[in-house]
């Protein structure tokens, strides 16, 4: 584990970095990516992160968000968990009603489809398991909320 890891992890847990971090992180994220085209995206510096392009669920118009990702087999799994926040996350909505998307990924863009994993099947368990070793503040922020948190596997198009 890199250092400093285990410190970030305490303080992305608290609610103080709930309220404050969506509006910073993918900001910042979003510029650092443009600059370096594509090249390198902060948060990865910690985990695995993809940029993800979805077309909005209302809009039709695309809409970028830089995440963090869990590299799976050929895919990803993006959890859906909004830092710990009530709603949910307006990209889970925008893969749920346009599940074809793309990604950028280590600088190379890719077509990917998604598809949310559902409570009751085997797969969505597992992987959430799976979740909790990469990333523990997942299972702070799922105590936190009421909602279930979203989790959608991405596949090559």
């Amino acid at each position: 584990m890199p250092p400093g890891v285990r410190l970030v992890q305490k303080i992305s847990s608290t609610r103080a970095f709930a309220k404050i971090a969506p509006h910073f992180v993918p900001a910042l994220d979003r510029t650092v990516h443009r600059l370096t085209r594509g090249r390198v995206l902060l948060s990865a510096q910690m985990l695995p992160g993809v940029v993800l392009t979805a077309r909005g669920a209302k809009s039709g118009l695309p809409r970028v968000t830089p995440l963090a990702c869990m590299p799976s087999g050929d895919g990803w799994i993006l959890i859906g968990s909004n830092f710990g926040r009530e709603a949910h996350p307006s990209w889970t909505t925008n893969l749920l009603v346009h599940p074809d998307a793309e990604i950028n990924w280590r600088g190379e863009a890719i077509a990917v489809h998604a598809r949310l994993l559902k409570s009751g099947e085997g797969e969505r368990e597992t992987v959430w398991r799976e979740a909790l070793t990469f990333w523990p503040p997942y299972a702070t922020y799922q105590a936190r909320v009421s909602r279930e948190i979203r989790v959608f596997r991405l596949t090559r198009r």
